[in-house]
């Protein structure tokens, strides 16, 4: 059995605070309509040298309500997308391509050896590590990939690193900010090859009511009381004072991809 990988113990206090299986409940709308979607560049860096994706059969864990997992099925892969929210899968869109699981990162449910590609996007720092990684390399067949993808904010973006202050402002940094990857982890587990990173840039317009959505959309943003209003009013601010011609502002961010494959 694998380690947990260095300053990881076994059971996680941070997890279980953190209720990741449950705590997005009442977010699937801001979700839906104000998560940034990845960059074609970075869906490309996934699939690349996995041969014809009509062929390849993927989970998306953590699959929240699809974003991720469209992206893959759009290019034609068998999506099996493992998500342990109820609220999330039910708002997630139907596609032909997706087939929808509940199920965790450390018991996904599904057959040993089955998936050419495992994806976590924008959710792997929800997991217990090794659990998890011993689960992926449990389900990947041999030579298969798994890859871990983020969203980062780009806090060298003058209107981010603002939206990222106003947030702070009202809640402070949160936990799950602070749980940044480190691929030691992916070694520790001692079933994948090196791993890889690619960044590509990423961009998301955003009018009035969508910068407040994405706010909204994390799972320990106010949504009502005081820190609510200051927080609408603070990016009320943020736009009136950013906003373009269009009546759009854009949130910047630096896509992360990492790669491995099972060995």
């Amino acid at each position: 059995m694998a380690s947990d990988p260095p300053g990881r113990v076994p059971d996680d206090p941070l997890l279980s605070d953190l209720s990741p299986t449950t705590r997005f409940s009442g977010r699937a709308a801001d979700y839906v309509r104000h998560r940034p979607g990845y960059p074609a560049a970075a869906i490309a860096a996934v699939l690349r040298g996995l041969g014809d994706p009509v062929r390849l059969v993927a989970a998306d864990v953590g699959a929240g309500t699809g974003i991720s997992s469209r992206l893959l099925a759009e290019r034609g892969v068998r999506v099996l997308a493992i998500e342990p929210n109820a609220e999330m899968r039910a708002a997630a869109a139907p596609h032909s391509g997706i087939d929808w699981r509940a199920g965790t990162a450390e018991a996904t449910g599904l057959p040993d050896a089955s998936l050419g590609l495992l994806l976590c996007a924008q959710a792997f720092h929800w997991f217990h590590a090794a659990r998890a990684l011993a689960e992926f390399r449990r389900v990947l067949e041999p030579g298969g990939r798994l890859a871990l993808m983020w969203n980062n904010r780009d806090r060298d973006d003058p209107l981010t690193r603002a939206y990222i202050e106003a947030v702070h402002a009202v809640h402070g940094e949160h936990p799950a900010e602070r749980r940044g990857f480190d691929p030691a982890c992916v070694a520790a587990d001692g079933g994948f090859g090196p791993v890889r990173l690619e960044r590509f840039v990423n961009a998301q317009e955003l009018d009035r009511e969508g910068l407040l959505g994405r706010a909204l959309s994390a799972s320990y943003v106010p949504r009502e009381g005081a820190a609510h209003a200051t927080l609408e009013r603070l990016l009320g601010e943020l736009f009136e004072a950013r906003r373009n011609a269009r009546g759009l502002v854009t949130m910047r961010y630096v896509t992360q991809v990492w790669l491995a494959e099972r060995r």
